[in-house]
């Protein structure tokens, strides 16, 4: 009798455990911080200059702080865009590929755009986890020769100089915003937008890191509350002052609390 008093305990207990299970299990492969597998590529010519613009909408990548140390994601990763600005770890699987470096070099790359479906190969096709590297890092990992090789990935935290950084365009009427240089996580996921004079707005993803709202807030200094993949939040209060133009780029004055 007392066995059957303790039944409904530990079934509770089971289904615990299950669902902690299921949860680590969950980690969509854009997010996660244990190595997996996926292959690489690279693109945009031997100084990467066909890397700039992008699905992310980053453009040039020099000048937002990017430079060459980037990756074009296939969809299995790119996460409809909401992984642009993640910082990924890769190193070349060399007992898969005789082009890979000895001694277990590693990279780390930032998502700025998005290697579509149909590409050479098919090594973009869902499901597939690819990296598409610009040349000067896949070359640091292989010799360019190999065209593909497989390769270990995980996020790690991203390290930028400066803050985070919002440039400002749309009308007056429309809201229109690129966040990027983000540290830690990187990716942002959410971001909602407020005026001198209002309330908060909640923007939506227009494309890549472009956020939108259909807001009045010229001649309202700014403020932004963003959020990232990894659920960290933070306020940025009063970014651009009461002057702001569209056009225009505003720097937050840290970048550490990510």
């Amino acid at each position: 009798m007392e066995a059957f008093k303790k039944l409904p305990v530990l079934v509770n207990a089971l289904m615990v455990m299950f669902f902690r299970a299921t949860l680590v299990d969950a980690v969509q492969p854009w997010a996660t911080t244990k190595w997996g597998d996926a292959h690489a590529t690279f693109y945009g010519g031997n100084d990467a200059s066909g890397t700039m613009g992008g699905a992310c909408g980053y453009g040039d990548l020099y000048a937002r702080g990017y430079g060459t140390a980037t990756t074009a994601l296939s969809n299995g990763l790119f996460n409809n865009g909401l992984t642009c600005g993640a910082c990924f770890k890769l190193v070349c699987k060399l007992e898969g590929s005789r082009w890979c470096y000895s001694g277990g070099k590693q990279i780390t790359v930032t998502a700025t755009n998005a290697c579509p479906p149909g590409s050479e190969g098919g090594w973009c096709d869902p499901p597939r986890l690819h990296f598409d590297l610009s040349y000067p890092m896949f070359q640091k990992l292989a010799q360019p020769v190999g065209g593909v090789i497989p390769v270990k990935y995980k996020r790690v935290p991203c390290l930028r100089q400066g803050g985070v950084r919002f440039s400002l365009y749309g009308n007056p009427w429309f809201d229109y915003v690129l966040i990027h240089n983000v540290a830690g996580g990187g990716d942002v996921a959410a971001v909602s937008i407020k005026g001198g004079k209002t309330n908060w707005v909640v923007m939506h993803q227009n494309w890549g890191q472009y956020w939108s709202a259909s807001s009045y807030l010229v001649g309202q200094a700014l403020s932004f509350k963003v959020t990232l993949g990894n659920g960290k939040n933070i306020v940025f209060w009063d970014i651009a002052p009461k002057n702001w133009q569209f056009g225009q780029t505003y720097e937050a004055d840290h970048n550490q609390n990510f």
